[in-house]
């Protein structure tokens, strides 16, 4: 089904590992595309209730493969085909998105490590905007993400000067959601991602999409779909459960419905 990705269903989570490990993981035209098929078809699927994305070897993702940029590239083309439907449709899917940082998240590897919902790193993890480095300024959301996440001094020194971040560092700028030790990578990850799974997936997707929208919002706006979402989450199975196991005194135990 897929060449340059690996599409696994585990249980309530879909994985979706970037697979030319040999290239970093590197981006081509058709890794871009099985991507958002990949992440249409988690979308679609009811069962699945989060996506793990990570890559293979010792790259999480260096960004686009320049091996197949010329002078006569059209950049915005590239990124109006490929890059910002990949990156709009990581922001849309109302299911939690975990980005699995495993090693280097350069360019729009960065960018892409940015649109997740979040970014468990690994202690060898680093991240860089490389833009500046190819006289290129940074792409596929990262302008708009990044002062989001660190604020807008950091944002400006990060994509100006193109230093690499180390995992430490980036916990220390709210970059990452947590930093991960070797040793306990791949069990840390997926209790975390198993966590998520387990939450009431309806509102988590409410949450996504409201948070996303309230930077473009009035207050007074915001208090109105804030009720509208409140509305279509107490009428969830989830929302019935959780009433039940808290008069009850014990854990619910959510279906994502």
């Amino acid at each position: 089904m897929f060449e340059t990705i690996i599409f696994e269903k585990k249980q309530y989570i879909a994985w979706v590992t970037l697979h030319r490990p040999d290239k970093l993981n590197a981006f081509t035209p058709l890794m871009n595309k099985e991507m958002i098929k990949a992440l249409s078809l988690a979308e679609k699927d009811n069962e699945i209730r989060a996506i793990v994305i990570t890559g293979e070897g010792r790259a999480f993702c260096s960004g686009e493969d320049l091996a197949s940029v010329g002078d006569d590239t059209d950049h915005a083309e590239i990124l109006r085909t490929r890059y910002n439907p990949m990156i709009e449709k990581i922001v849309t899917l109302e299911k939690p998105i975990i980005a699995a940082v495993n090693g280097v998240a350069a360019g729009a590897g960065m960018s892409l490590a940015l649109a997740c919902d979040f970014r468990l790193a690994h202690e060898k993890a680093s991240f860089i905007e490389a833009f500046i480095h190819v006289g290129l300024i940074p792409d596929s959301g990262s302008l708009y993400f990044l002062p989001r996440l660190v604020g807008h001094a950091k944002a400006l020194e990060l994509a100006m000067l193109g230093d690499k971040v180390s995992a430490m560092e980036a916990l220390q700028i709210s970059l990452v959601t947590k930093v991960i030790s070797a040793s306990s990578w791949q069990e840390d990850v997926e209790t975390f991602a198993t966590k998520i799974a387990g939450l009431p997936t309806k509102a988590l997707g409410l949450m996504k999409r409201y948070l996303n929208e309230s930077y473009q919002t009035s207050l007074q706006e915001m208090l109105e779909k804030e009720a509208l979402g409140q509305r279509t989450a107490g009428l969830t199975s989830d929302h019935k459960e959780g009433l039940t196991a808290f008069i009850e005194k014990r854990k619910a135990h959510f279906k994502g419905e």
